[in-house]
């Protein structure tokens, strides 16, 4: 018996049933594909995220812990000011000399600038106009910072010469308005200087007892940057530990015949 043969309609219902079957399995693993996709770009952007908050939280850290604070090592009164009386052992730069009460400070630079200025500028014109206040890097022994002063007259008591003298010394007019309500002039000079920290002058008491203390008492301090983490574990009993140069020896200093820095 002869098999009777698929018609050829049946045929192709059979084809386009394989076709849609095709379809449907192509159309439900794309579906996988794109979820698991969304999953993991998801998934990276939520680690990235993560990433950037932990590296602010890091930044933040760094942040806090480079905090500084300013430490004050020491105070000290102004007795007199002056020049060493003998060289100094390694500190061959030494012009000027601060003398305190605790401590002798000497200028390694910026010390001739400053003994011009008081030498030449009459002293009761001369003001200070800040308390003098120098870094102390590491607390080494050795200090930085500007040594600022005014110098005030009446407008008709200047001659050319004081004005030369200002050109070639920095001074600039920085005349207030009580100066000319009095028709005074004002000159600002501000003089970078570096020293170092000796201990007491040898001749302290000879200097307090020859020379007539200054109009107006003057400090100086000196400070010291530190973290703010070491502040906290070091404690409010910090100060007063100013170190000196390891070679520091005390010294005799020859003052300046006037005292200066009179009010």
């Amino acid at each position: 018996m002869t098999p009777s043969k698929t018609p050829l309609s049946h045929k192709l219902r059979i084809h386009k049933l394989q076709s849609m079957s095709a379809a449907v399995y192509l159309n439900a693993y794309l579906n996988r594909y794109l979820k698991a996709s969304c999953i993991g770009l998801s998934l990276a952007a939520l680690l990235a995220s993560s990433g950037c908050a932990t590296s602010a939280l890091l930044e933040n850290d760094r942040h806090v812990s480079s905090q500084t604070s300013k430490e004050i090592l020491s105070e000290d009164q102004i007795v007199a000011f002056g020049r060493p009386a003998q060289a100094l052992p390694k500190t061959p730069n030494a012009t000027m000399v601060i003398v305190g009460e605790k401590n002798s400070y000497v200028l390694t630079q910026g010390g001739t600038e400053m003994i011009s200025l008081l030498s030449t500028l009459t002293p009761k014109n001369i003001h200070v106009d800040n308390d003098m206040s120098f870094y102390v890097p590491d607390n080494a022994g050795v200090f930085q910072g500007e040594m600022k002063l005014s110098y005030a007259k009446l407008k008709d008591e200047f001659q050319r010469s004081d004005y030369q003298f200002f050109l070639q010394n920095n001074g600039r007019d920085c005349t207030t308005t009580s100066d000319q309500r009095i028709d005074a002039q004002r000159f600002c000079f501000s003089v970078p200087v570096k020293g170092a920290i000796y201990p007491q002058v040898s001749n302290l008491r000879l200097i307090q007892s020859n020379y007539r203390s200054l109009t107006k008492p003057y400090t100086v301090s000196f400070y010291t940057q530190t973290e703010h983490e070491q502040v906290t574990r070091r404690g409010p009993n910090s100060a007063q530990k100013l170190v000196l140069l390891p070679f520091a020896l005390a010294f005799d200093v020859v003052t300046f015949p006037l005292q200066l820095l009179g009010d």
